[in-house]
């Protein structure tokens, strides 16, 4: 059984920093994309980033471009969402999400096929 299970969430001024863990299980993601997804209360669901689990290569929203950045370790079948500089605007639910390769529109939350229960992540100003 797939399980992806997202933490280090919380309340945090705004110019502080969070990082947050996506724990995977329950099969080998060598070949699978590894998103970041956000979704605030009233509105959409929002690509944050991704990364490659095989090559480690990532892609950025440009909301977040600069202040985010995603990791991963191969070991622990871990995915990390490091946030900096963060804003209010950056206040939601914060999901990780797998996507099986090759993916070709790595934004579209519809392509993922496992998904985290998310993570609250609230910045005060």
């Amino acid at each position: 059984q797939v399980q992806l299970v997202e933490s280090g969430g919380g309340l945090v001024q705004a110019g502080g920093s969070l990082r947050l863990s996506c724990a995977a299980s329950g099969r080998t993601f060598s070949n699978y994309a590894m998103g970041w997804f956000r979704q605030a209360p009233g509105k959409e669901r929002e690509f944050v980033g991704v990364i490659s689990w095989s090559n480690g290569g990532t892609y950025y929203a440009d909301s977040v471009k600069g202040r985010f950045t995603i990791s991963r370790d191969n070991a622990g079948n871990t995915v990390y969402l490091q946030m900096n500089s963060l804003k209010p605007e950056d206040t939601a639910v914060y999901y990780c999400a797998a996507h099986r390769m090759p993916v070709s529109k790595w934004n579209v939350a519809g392509g993922y096929d496992y998904w985290g229960q998310g993570t609250q992540v609230t910045v005060s100003s």
